[in-house]
């Protein structure tokens, strides 16, 4: 069953995205997500051909099946009607209700006649899970959010540059794996129903992917664990894709893996990321299975807490004592697994996230980057960084505009010390240059720079042929006394005035109104007689707030008139 709903879910994927973008604009009040459940079971009950819809089939599913498979009985009574009544007016409008369906006002003719019952069947299932909600919330092994506390007390986690992951994760063994199991698949190779490949495929799948063939009395397909996680790592990392009638393709750049660019290398490897998951042991016993779920993500979130590596023995203790912990059947199923740490560790070691060294087991930076990504996907804070040496100029004003003054100081100081002055100073105002409308990384820049004194002078002087920045470079070399050096105009002047502003605006309003009093209404007033011909990239967006915020409606009235002024300019 399981290979049945993991090529189902491999058929509807392209379906479902599809479905997403029509939904944005053409249903943006239901929830796209509701809908995978309802089709995958669709596909999977009753019929097989994604496009066949019945009055009857629907009824079955969302009366018998839903109520058997529904993870969140709540949001499915408040939103999986209209989402399936969105998914199949979709269905209908891009012809992909198949002939021989009922049509689509049929469809939603019988959804209106099971709403009621459905919903009563979804609220019957709250009641019955209402006492579980605090064995709900314990998660599984794998939960980050026991630990967010201590992950956000963590000292600052120095990320590598993404040249030496990227080389890493060329390296990558499984990688390599699910690419050659892909290309063997090739171009449009038929999947069956109850098992993805026949025994004879298998051989030629385990040849293809270097894994041993396993002695075994019954089918060879229900043998091989791990070749089904290559097959799944294959779909993640988009190597494979569904095609038409119950057929799978390899993808048409999957040979060219390793790929030549670093960011390629890095989007793909980061797909695959959560594979992890297939790490956590599998035991004959499905509840078993069950009460081990998410060790591999515990392993990696006790080596990134303990400074990125552990002793295996204290490590397999305290997760043996949280799968105690966690579920009465923890300590059967940690005893029946025998070496529980076994297969998890095989399976990062392959997507080269840990090395074992003697009784240690270690993050490898791939691994660190990876298990921040997982702690983050979790909206858990960590604070990672780049490290000093390889950021980015660009890197550092992003992360200064997010630390309190001291912490950013002292990430300037360590970066600068890397640099002479004068490289430092042309770095820190290309990266301002690159994006005319962040005032923020603009002031950052500039303010970071003029405490360079005469070494920025060539800087400074480059960036006057940046309108962005020249307003900055004219007003320091003006105090540098360079000779030469463009006097400061009015027009530099308004636009230092609109970058402050936008800083302002962008701390909130109550911020903005107050920087707006400390000026007066007078000053204000004057401004707005003249600012609004400046070419910023938030003029237009500043004059409208001002309008409706000022507290001095005559203000609030001139800067309607600006924004009238610079509206009708714009359009010219």
């Amino acid at each position: 069953m399981t290979d049945r709903i993991e090529v189902a879910a491999t058929e509807l994927r392209p379906l479902l995205e599809e479905f997403i973008m029509w939904a944005r604009s053409n249903a943006p009040e239901s929830d796209p997500e509701l809908v995978g459940p309802a089709a995958l079971w669709h596909r999977l009950a009753f019929s097989q051909d994604l496009g066949t819809w019945k009055r009857a089939d629907l009824r079955n599913l969302l009366l018998d099946r839903m109520p058997k498979v529904v993870e969140d009985p709540d949001a499915a009574a408040d939103g999986m009607l209209p989402a399936v009544d969105a998914y199949l007016t979709f269905l209908s409008q891009t012809g992909r209700l198949a002939k021989g369906s009922d049509s689509l006002a049929d469809l939603q003719a019988e959804l209106d006649d099971v709403e009621d019952e459905f919903v009563d069947l979804m609220e019957d299932l709250l009641d019955d899970t209402e006492g579980d909600d605090e064995e709900e919330e314990t998660g599984d092994l794998g939960d980050f959010e026991p630990f967010a506390d201590d992950l956000a007390e963590l000292d600052t986690i120095r990320l590598r540059p993404d040249s030496e992951l990227a080389a890493a994760a060329r390296q990558v063994p499984l990688v390599a794996k699910a690419r050659d199991l892909a290309v063997w698949v090739g171009s449009g190779r038929r999947v069956g129903e109850d098992t993805l490949l026949t025994d004879a495929e298998v051989e030629e799948a385990l040849a293809a992917t270097g894994l041993p063939r396993p002695e075994t009395e019954g089918p060879l397909a229900e043998a091989v664990p791990q070749l089904w996680n290559i097959w799944n790592l294959a779909v993640d990392l988009e190597f494979l894709e569904p095609g038409d009638s119950n057929t799978v393709a390899v993808q048409d750049d999957t040979s060219e893996w390793p790929f030549d660019d670093d960011e390629d290398v890095l989007d793909a490897w980061m797909l695959g990321l959560h594979s992890v998951d297939y790490g956590d042991p599998e035991l004959d016993d499905e509840d078993l299975t069950m009460a081990l779920a998410g060790l591999t993500r515990g392993l990696l979130v006790r080596l990134l807490l303990a400074g990125g590596s552990r002793e295996l023995d204290d490590l397999a203790r305290e997760l043996s004592e949280a799968a105690a912990d966690l579920d009465e059947l923890g300590s059967d199923a940690w005893e029946a697994a025998g070496e529980p740490l076994a297969p998890a560790i095989d399976w990062l070691i392959g997507y080269g996230m840990v090395e074992v060294d003697g009784t240690t087991l270690r993050l490898t930076p791939l691994g660190t980057e990876g298990v921040v990504h997982l702690v983050d996907d979790a909206d858990i804070e960590v604070d990672a960084r780049p490290a000093i040496e390889s950021m980015s100029a660009h890197e550092l004003l992003a992360l200064s505009a997010e630390l309190p003054e001291e912490e950013a100081d002292a990430e300037f100081a360590a970066w600068m010390r890397l640099r002479e002055p004068a490289k430092a100073a042309e770095e820190l105002l290309d990266a301002a240059a690159e994006d005319e409308s962040d005032a923020l990384i603009r002031v950052q820049a500039a303010s970071v720079v003029g405490t360079l004194g005469e070494d920025a002078t060539p800087a400074w002087q480059a960036a006057l042929k940046q309108p962005s920045l020249r307003p900055y470079a004219a007003t320091h070399l003006s105090q540098l006394g360079i000779e030469g050096a463009p006097e400061p105009t009015q027009d530099d002047t308004h636009w230092l005035i609109l970058d402050m502003w936008t800083i302002s605006a962008g701390l909130g309003r109550s911020e903005f109104v107050s920087s707006l009093r400390d000026i007066g209404p007078e000053m204000v007033n004057s401004l707005l007689e003249v600012i609004w011909k400046i070419p910023h990239a938030h003029v237009e967006e500043l004059l409208d707030l001002i309008s409706q915020v000022h507290p001095d409606k005559q203000v609030a009235k001139t800067a309607r008139r600006a924004l009238f002024k610079a509206r009708s300019a714009t359009s010219e």
